[in-house]
């Protein structure tokens, strides 16, 4: 009897690490390596999926189609079959296009949110004379739509979003409030990454009405009263999961929300220095939230 229970034994266990690690999960980033200069964020959002892939999870990758992106250089193309739909905002249609490319050497894949609207100027987040961009707030609500909408669309079912970059704060409320009903999201928690991106810029006044959809009430969005960058990483924190600093530090009204909350937290692990096991320690905080209630 026992010749046969042993091998039944150890096939469950390797069964139970195997959907352990089967784990999937969607990075959000607002830049990325290659299509973007080299900078922490950027660093950080090409070189984690592709170790966390490797690592034996199931991956994928959003980020804006900037209009500093050359296409034809990063192999660029539409995905008609998800392309099509329309994003409102403002009771103005939003026509959302879906574009791929491949990272060869990772075997990865990357989705692109685009919108001539508001993606095809030649800069990320501001103008040529430094100038934040007057249509930041809806850029932000377009992209992280669009990128719930894509996901429904592909119908692969995230354990984890990682957003990455202030372009991705609204998702954790619109994962938690507006799309929590929703068969694909269930379960799902919210990572997020903490960088200094934007500092001290702030937002049009309306954007707290703008960023309304089913599911959300005013009263969800009381901390964009006065909307700038702080009050939006504020709302991001209060609806995630688990926060890991990103950068060694960041804005201090930022850092004293932090302690306010009863959230995991990873503090900053430098992934410059070949001495930080930081793929380890983003492993295992992935599975510290995984097995939150």
């Amino acid at each position: 009897m026992i010749i046969f229970l042993l091998p039944l034994c150890s096939f469950f266990k390797i069964l139970a690490s195997e959907m352990a690690v089967s784990k999937k999960i969607l990075f959000v980033n607002a830049e990325m390596l290659p299509y973007l200069p080299e900078s922490r964020i950027s660093n950080i959002c090409r070189q984690l999926p592709q170790a966390i892939q490797e690592s034996g999870r199931e991956i994928r990758c959003f980020m804006p189609r900037y209009g500093c992106i050359n296409e034809r250089r990063n192999q660029l193309h539409e995905v008609i079959r998800l392309s099509g739909m329309n994003v409102i905002i403002k009771d103005v249609d939003h026509p959302l296009v879906i574009k791929v490319a491949s990272i060869s050497s990772a075997r990865m894949q990357v989705y692109f949110i685009d919108n001539d609207d508001y993606f095809h100027r030649k800069s990320i987040s501001k103008d040529v004379d430094g100038r934040f961009f007057e249509d930041n707030d809806e850029r932000a609500i377009f992209f992280v739509r669009g990128v719930m909408e894509t996901v429904k669309k592909l119908r692969w079912k995230p354990d984890i979003v990682h957003c990455n970059g202030w372009l991705t704060h609204l998702l954790p409320i619109y994962l938690k409030k507006g799309y929590h009903d929703d068969p694909m999201f269930t379960h799902t928690k919210v990572v997020l990454s903490l960088y200094n991106d934007i500092d001290n810029e702030s937002f049009d006044p309306t954007m707290r009405s703008k960023a309304l959809i089913p599911g959300i009430k005013p009263k969800d969005l009381e901390l964009l009263a006065l909307p700038n960058a702080v009050q939006l990483a504020r709302l991001a924190i209060q609806y995630s999961n688990g926060v890991i600093m990103g950068d060694p530090a960041v804005h201090p009204d930022i850092e004293a929300f932090l302690p306010t909350l009863p959230i995991p937290m990873l503090p900053f692990i430098d992934p410059a220095n070949p001495e930080t096991a930081y793929i380890t320690a983003y492993n295992q905080f992935y599975d510290q939230i995984l097995e939150q209630k």
